[in-house]
Formats: structure tokens, sequence, C-alpha cells
């Protein structure tokens, strides 16, 4: 057991390394962006060392094969995301001007609101004149950045810290670990490995099976909605798989937007029948195939906690804090049970 000592020791490390996190987070940044990565991509390291692959050549395949699709996705995806979005930003003063001739006399007649009450043209005519400052936030960013050169330097420092330190994490990812443990006391560490097994089981479900999940689901929705014919399938596909982390949150949003593109662009309840098939099908595949596949029947992080924490380490610090919001609430979940569970068998609880 440890002493009253030690335990006001390890509160004052806990709250010494917290607020040195806090100081150094634009510092921390790049070797957390790295080390997820590298925990993403582990687990291939693993399969290929068993296939009877050497090590530094299993994280060379799988590094590059990370690389390739983080390429791709900023030379096609994002591009096409980018212009989708300016197509959408440029169709809006028409879908306004639709609502407010065809939509709004029916509201007035339905409730008895005068229809000027609900004059569109204000938005309709600022979106007109501005939709085109949408298209130039790209552009005015890299200026600034190209005229501040700390910050240039800041981001080429970042692009290259990451991939660097991304590699020598996956190198020597096992061995971090065997140190870490080596540095337990004795007497804890099985304790301490059993609750680090918990958190990685947990943060394994979430991170690398939710990630897959997400992009099946993107892919699907997209594929089904461009069948249906929308414009923007690329865009709504993907935002509603992105959100789909929180469930049936994806689905919901994905679907009230996607229904009411498809009526302004088609005008009829027929294409809101084939988007509520599309996203009716991409559920029952998330729920009977994807999840349980790849995720499990139990994430052990509740939806409602995913958010705060989200928000909550964004707003403390950062980007940093986004990257360490889920790994801490995982920890905390875990550290919650393991109190829970130890309450219940006290005698304190049994008295």
């Amino acid at each position: 057991m440890m002493t009253d000592a030690q335990k006001w020791l390890l509160f004052a490390g806990v709250i010494c390394a917290g607020w040195l996190l806090y100081l150094l987070a634009p510092v921390i940044s790049p070797f957390l962006t790295a080390a997820l990565f590298a925990y993403l991509g582990d687990p291939l390291v693993g399969r290929l060392e068993r296939a009877k692959l050497g090590r530094t050549a299993a994280v060379i395949l799988v590094f590059v094969a990370m690389f390739i699709f983080l390429l791709l996705l900023l030379l096609i995806l994002i591009p096409l995301l980018y212009r989708q979005f300016i197509h959408l930003v440029d169709r809006l003063p028409v879908f306004i001007s639709y609502v407010q001739s065809q939509w709004l006399p029916r509201l007035s007649a339905a409730t008895g609101i005068d229809a000027a009450a609900f004059n569109l043209d204000i938005l309709r005519q600022a979106v007109a004149d501005n939709w085109q400052d949408v298209g130039n936030v790209l552009g005015n960013i890299l200026q600034h950045v190209s005229r501040s050169s700390q910050a240039f330097f800041s981001w080429l420092a970042y692009l290259l810290l990451v991939p660097v330190v991304c590699f020598y994490l996956l190198r020597d990812w096992d061995r971090l670990l065997q140190d870490l443990r080596a540095l337990i006391p004795r007497s804890y560490e099985p304790v301490v490995v059993k609750l680090a097994g918990e958190c990685n089981r947990i943060l394994a479900e979430f991170l690398r099976g939710q990630l897959v999940v997400m992009i099946s689901l993107g892919l699907v929705y997209t594929i089904g909605l461009w069948i249906c014919g929308l414009e923007f399938a690329l865009l709504v596909g993907m935002f509603a798989g992105l959100v789909s982390f929180i469930p049936y949150l994806g689905g919901i949003t994905g679907i009230a937007i996607a229904g009411v593109l498809a009526y302004l662009q088609f005008h009829d309840l027929w294409h809101l029948l084939y988007v509520a098939l599309v996203f009716g099908a991409g559920q029952a595949i998330e729920g009977m195939v994807l999840s349980p596949l790849l995720v499990g029947d139990r994430i052990g992080l509740h939806p409602v906690a995913v958010i705060f924490a989200i928000m909550a380490g964004g707003t403390l610090f950062g980007f940093t804090g986004i990257l360490l919001a889920l790994p801490v609430a995982a920890v905390i979940t875990v550290l919650l049970r393991f109190a829970h569970s130890r309450y219940i068998g006290s005698s304190y609880y049994a008295s």
C-alpha cells in the first residue's frame, strides 16, 4: 500500500505533468499526432512481423502505405470536397429563391402569418454578393502564412516532424512499451498492466475500428446518393460518415441534409424516399456488419462522453487537447470502472 506521503507525491506529479502539458501544448502537437499514427499502424506492423517479416521492413511497408493514403486524401478527396462545397454555396441563392417563391406562400396560408415576415431576399442577396469570399479563404490563409516566416517555419517543422517521429515510434513501439513496463513498481505491475490493457482495448475499438466504420459508411452514403443523382453526394456522404462515430448522429444529420438538398434539387418526394433508403441501408450495414465485425458490441465510451471530451479538450488545450481527448477519456473510464469494482468489493460498501 502507498503511504500518505507517496499519494501526495503522486498527486503533485500528476498536477505538474498537466501544467507542463498545458505550457508545451504547441510543441507537443506534432509528437502526439505522430504517436496517434504510430498507434494506428502498430497492429499492421505486428501482423507483418508474424508473417516472418522483419520489424524495420514491416514498418517501412506500413509507413509507405499510410503516406500514400494521406497523399491521395490531400490530392484527390479534399479538392473534390472543396469544389462541391463551393458549388453548394453557389447554388444557395437559387435554393433560397425557390423556398421563398414556393414554400413561404404555403406556410403563410397554413399558419396565417404574413409571408413578408419571412422575407429571404436579404439572405439571398448576401449569399450572392459574398459567396466568392469563401473561395478566397484558403488563399488568404496561405498568403498570411507566407508573410509570417515564424508561422511558415512552424508548419514546415510540423510537417517534417510528424513522419520522422511516426517512423521511429513505429519501429521502437514494442521496446518503448517494455521500457515503460519495467519502470512500474513490481507490486503494482499486475494491476497497472491490467488497466493499461483495458485502456488499449477501448482505444483500439474506438480509434482503429471506428475509423474504418466511418470511412466505410462515408463510401456507402456517397455511392448511394450518387446513384440517386444528388449533386452534393460526396460532400454529404463523407460528412455523414465523419460524424457517425456518435451512434445515429451520422444517419440523422445525413438524412436531414441530403433530404433538404434532394428536394431543392429535384422538387419531388420520390427522391426523399431514395435518400431514406440509402441511409436506412447504411444504418443496417453498420449495425449488422461493420460495427459487430470491426468495433465490437460495446465500445465503452458513451456518445455524450465522447462529445464532452472532444469539446473540453479543444477548449482547454486546443488541437493538442483534441488529440488527447479520447485517450484521456478512455483512461478515466477504465479507472472509474476499477474504482467502482473496488468500492463494491470493499468492507465499507458491505457495512
